[in-house]
């Protein structure tokens, strides 16, 4: 692929009124676009890790991993809503319209804000945090592209999510 796309969120955040946490990634990329759920690219490590975190064993059956999540409080959405894109990089995103959080504000009780890599994290700061007051917790990135975080280093750092 040459060049960026203009790509808006296809998906909804994921909550209810009683989440406790969010976690919040950057941009669905292409296989989860295709997959029509958060975090489908087989590669991606954030369900093998919640599966640890959590001692299940899930499917990759949508219905299934939501079901999961809203059983344990947890939130999901991205802080970007529509960009320009090249693929699935994040390094490439540009003109950026920041996804409104406020929905997820307004109805769940969220207790605390996790973002999924530096990405999210730098974005949520920039456009989200004012609005919402809540300081995000910076997790390194579940994405297959960050290499340097072994399974054992992402499990050390993201189980602080049970605490909720």
């Amino acid at each position: 692929m040459t060049g960026h796309q203009t790509v808006t969120h296809p998906l909804s955040p994921l909550f209810q009124a009683d989440s406790k946490i969010l976690i919040l990634g950057s941009f669905p990329s292409v296989k989860t676009r295709e997959y029509g759920f958060f975090y489908g690219h087989p590669q991606n490590r954030f369900w093998p890790l919640l599966e640890r975190i959590f001692d299940v064993k899930l499917s990759r059956d949508i219905e299934e991993r939501r079901a999961f999540l809203l059983e344990r409080r947890i939130a999901l959405y991205d802080v970007i809503y529509r960009c320009d894109i090249i693929g699935s990089s994040d390094a490439s995103i540009k003109n950026i319209i920041p996804s409104d959080l406020s929905p997820v504000f307004d109805k769940a009780d969220i207790k605390r804000v996790f973002c999924n890599g530096g990405t999210s994290h730098r974005y949520y700061k920039k456009y989200q945090e004012q609005k919402t007051g809540f300081k995000a917790l910076k997790l390194p990135s579940t994405s297959p592209a960050n290499a340097r975080f072994s399974m054992d280093d992402l499990y050390n750092q993201w189980k602080i999510i049970k605490e909720y």
